[in-house]
């Protein structure tokens, strides 16, 4: 876990998404408990109320479960539900504007798929 936090977002919404990492990455697998929210609030020297705004968020998404006295688990299928949202947030912030500006500079589909072929063979990111 990384304790580092930046100022675009809210501390609660950068704690969800490093519990979603961990589970995209396998880190906390399906039914496996995550750690507890007073270690959390340990670990990330945040107050309690942060650490529930961010894991109740996963839990009214149906990432993370609770069980009363028990703690907090990674629900059946987290991980494939993380990576169709994160797929269509791909979509939508990257590519649907990558192909507006494509559209603009009159770039054919078959030179753009060439570009991210060359791209990605390539290492660098000069074109």
């Amino acid at each position: 876990m990384n304790q580092d936090f930046h100022d675009k977002k809210p501390i609660f919404m950068q704690i969800k998404e490093k519990i979603e990492d961990q589970i995209v990455n396998d880190q906390l697998k399906e039914n496996e408990q995550i750690p507890s929210t007073t270690n959390m609030v340990h670990f990330y020297k945040v107050n309690h109320i942060t650490i529930s705004k961010g894991t109740n968020l996963l839990v009214d998404e149906g990432i993370i479960y609770k069980k009363r006295g028990v703690g907090m688990f990674v629900a059946p299928e987290a991980k494939e539900k993380l990576f169709k949202k994160r797929q269509k947030k791909f979509a939508d912030d990257y590519i649907m504007p990558m192909m507006q500006e494509a559209k603009k500079l009159g770039l054919t589909d078959q030179y753009i798929i060439d570009l991210i072929l060359k791209k990605k063979g390539s290492g660098n990111d000069e074109v």
